[in-house]
């Protein structure tokens, strides 16, 4: 346990910034999933709505230190070959 004054206030930093970080990640990863039921089971042009929204949420995420930028970028690459998937099936 912490003793001193600015080892209980990192104690309550990384609380805080886990939880932040947390959020921020579940947000992504449930913008994802519903993302690829609609590449399953929905249309191309909801896809394309929903892509747009992600690219937008994970650039956010990733000017921030919970995602790094290549890691966001790695994302939407994958996320677009999916959809391209999709046109090319259709």
């Amino acid at each position: 346990m912490a003793h001193t004054l600015s080892a209980k206030k990192r104690i309550r930093q990384d609380a805080a910034r886990r939880s932040r970080n947390r959020w921020r990640k579940r947000r992504v990863r449930g913008a994802i999933r519903e993302y690829r039921e609609t590449i399953l089971h929905g249309s191309v042009e909801d896809a394309e709505k929903q892509l747009t929204g992600i690219y937008k949420l994970l650039d956010q995420v990733a000017s921030t230190p919970t995602m790094h930028k290549n890691t966001a970028s790695r994302y939407k690459s994958r996320l677009a070959a999916k959809l391209n998937e999709k046109k090319a099936a259709a």
